[in-house]
C-alpha cells in the first residue's frame, strides 16, 4: 500500500485512510436510498437501481484511486437524476432507456475530453483566486444542503427559506432537527479536542441519539412524509433485479420514437451540469486538501476526469443517471484522506452496502447532516485566501461563492463566477489577463442560458 498509494509521502497512514474512506461514505450513504427513490419515478425498478447505483460508485471510486490516487469518491448525483426523472423522462416523455443512452453518450464525449486534454485545459484555465471562490461556494452549499437535510432550514412561502418550527411536528422535523444540532455540537467539540474521526463519531452518534428516541417515543415513524424507522430492517431482497436495468441503454426502446435534435439538447444538459459539477468538486475538496500548485493546477487531473468520466458511461450500462465527483468527499478530506486508499475503503463499502442495504439507508438524513454543516465551516475557511484587495478578481470570485448555495447548482456557481470574471477584466481594461479559453466558456455560459 505504501508503495502503491504513497502514504508517507502524501503525510498520511493506513489508520487515517480508512477513517476517511469510512467517514465519506457514511456522509454519501443516503444516496443508496434517494436514488432508486428518484429513478423509480421514471418507471425503473428501485431494486436494480440500487444495485446499480452501488455499483456505479464502487467501480467510479475505485478509478477514481487506481487511475488518479486520489480521496475523491463517485456516485450518481443529485439534480442529475431529478432531471434525468422529472425532465427527460416526465416532461419530454422519454423512455428511462432514452434517458440511459443519453448518459451514456455524454460519458463518452467525456472520455474522448479527458483523453484529449480538454477537460484538464478547462479546469486549469480557471484563475487561482476564483478557484478559492468556488471553494468558498461549494463550502456555503455543503452546509446549506446539510441544514436542508437537517430539517433546520425549511420552506417558506414569505422568504423561500426559514428556520423550523421545533414545537411544529415536534415527534419528526423537530426532534431530527434538534438531534442534528446535538450532533453538530458533538463533532465540533471532538475536533476542537483534536480526536480523530470526529465526524464520523458525530454521524454514528446521532444516529445511536435517534435510535434511542423512537424507542422512548420521542421520535414516531411517519412513512407518508418521510420519516422511517432508524432500526435496520432486514427485508426481501432480489440480487437479480440489476438485469432490469443492465444494458438497457443499448435496448431498442432507448431510439424508438427519439427527436435527434431533442436528444442533442438532452446530453448538452448532461454534458454542462457534469462537467462543471465534477470540476467544482475537485477544485473545492483539492483545495480543502492542500493539492492544488502553485498555480491553481490539481496533478492528475487528466486522470481524474477520466475516472469519472469512464464512471458515467459504466453507471448507464449499469442502470443510473450521471456518476459524478460528489462534493461529500470533503468530509473524508476533512479527516485526513490524501489517496486512493481512502477511496478504495469507500468503493469497497459500496460494494458490500448491495449485501447490507437495509443497514445503510437506514442512516437518517439528520445523523449525515451535522457532517455536512461542519464540512462547509472547514472548506469557508479558504475565504482568507482571496485577495479582496483586487476588486477584479474578488468580486467574480465573492459572485460564485454566493450563486452556488442560492443557486443550489455548483456549475451554476461556475457560471456565473466566469461571465463575471470576464465582462468584469474586460470592462475595466485588464483584458490581458483573460485566457482565450476563459472566453470560450463565458460564451459557452451565456449560450446555454440562451438555449438549453
Amino acid at each position: 500500500m505504501e508503495t502503491f498509494f504513497k502514504l508517507k509521502e502524501n503525510g498520511t497512514d493506513v489508520r487515517t485512510e480508512v477513517v476517511a474512506g469510512i467517514t465519506t461514505f457514511m456522509t454519501m450513504a443516503y444516496i443508496l436510498a434517494v436514488n432508486p427513490s428518484i429513478l423509480s419515478a421514471s418507471g425503473m425498478d428501485s431494486q436494480a437501481v440500487l444495485m446499480a447505483t452501488a455499483l456505479a460508485a464502487f467501480v467510479g471510486t475505485l478509478l477514481m484511486a487506481l487511475l488518479a490516487n486520489y480521496p475523491f469518491a463517485l456516485a450518481p448525483g443529485l439534480g442529475l437524476n431529478a432531471y434525468f426523472a422529472y425532465t427527460v423522462c416526465g416532461a419530454m416523455g422519454y423512455s428511462w432507456q432514452t434517458a440511459l443512452l443519453a448518459v451514456f453518450v455524454e460519458g463518452i464525449i467525456f472520455i474522448i475530453l479527458s483523453v484529449t486534454n480538454v477537460r484538464e485545459a478547462i479546469f486549469n484555465a480557471i484563475p487561482l483566486q476564483l478557484k478559492k471562490g468556488i471553494s468558498v461556494g461549494i463550502g456555503l452549499f455543503v452546509a446549506f444542503i446539510g441544514l436542508q437535510n437537517a430539517k433546520i432550514v425549511v420552506d417558506n412561502p414569505s422568504t423561500l427559506v426559514g428556520v423550523v418550527d421545533f414545537r411544529q411536528d415536534f415527534h419528526t422535523v423537530g426532534i431530527g432537527a434538534l438531534l442534528a444540532i446535538i450532533g453538530l455540537f458533538i463533532i465540533v467539540v471532538l475536533h476542537v479536542k483534536g480526536v480523530k474521526g470526529s465526524i464520523l463519531i458525530g454521524i454514528i452518534a446521532t444516529w445511536v441519539l435517534g435510535m434511542i428516541c423512537q424507542a422512548t417515543g420521542l421520535y414516531t415513524i411517519d412513512p407518508e412524509n418521510g420519516f422511517y424507522s432508524l432500526y435496520p430492517s432486514w427485508s426481501t431482497f432480489s440480487f437479480g433485479a440489476i438485469g432490469q436495468t443492465f444494458g438497457q441503454c443499448f435496448n431498442g426502446a432507448a431510439v424508438q420514437g427519439v427527436n435527434v435534435l431533442n436528444f442533442i439538447v438532452i446530453v448538452l444538459a448532461f454534458l454542462f451540469v457534469d462537467m462543471f459539477d465534477t470540476i467544482g468538486t475537485l477544485i473545492g475538496c483539492a483545495n480543502k486538501a492542500n493539492m492544488l500548485d502553485e498555480n491553481g493546477k490539481l496533478p492528475r487531473i487528466r486522470e481524474a476526469l477520466l475516472a469519472d468520466a469512464v464512471a458515467t458511461s459504466a453507471g448507464a450500462v449499469l442502470g443510473t443517471s450521471t456518476t459524478t465527483t460528489f462534493v461529500e468527499s470533503s468530509a473524508g478530506v476533512s479527516e485526513g484522506g490524501r489517496t486512493g486508499l481512502s477511496s478504495v475503503v469507500t468503493g469497497v463499502l459500496f460494494l458490500l452496502a448491495i449485501i447490507f442495504a437495509p443497514v445503510f439507508t437506514a442512516i437518517p438524513g439528520f445523523a449525515t447532516a451535522p457532517a455536512l454543516i461542519f464540512v462547509g465551516f472547514l472548506m469557508i475557511t479558504a475565504v482568507v485566501e482571496i485577495d479582496f484587495a483586487d476588486f477584479t478578481e474578488s468580486i467574480p470570485a465573492y459572485l460564485a461563492m454566493v450563486a452556488m448555495p442560492l443557486l443550489y447548482s455548483i456549475s451554476e456557481g461556475i457560471a456565473v463566477g466566469v461571465i463575471s470574471y470576464v465582462v468584469i477584466n474586460l470592462c475595466t481594461g485588464k483584458a490581458k489577463k483573460i485566457t482565450p479559453l476563459m472566453y470560450i466558456l463565458a460564451i459557452l455560459f451565456v449560450m446555454k442560458y440562451i438555449f438549453l
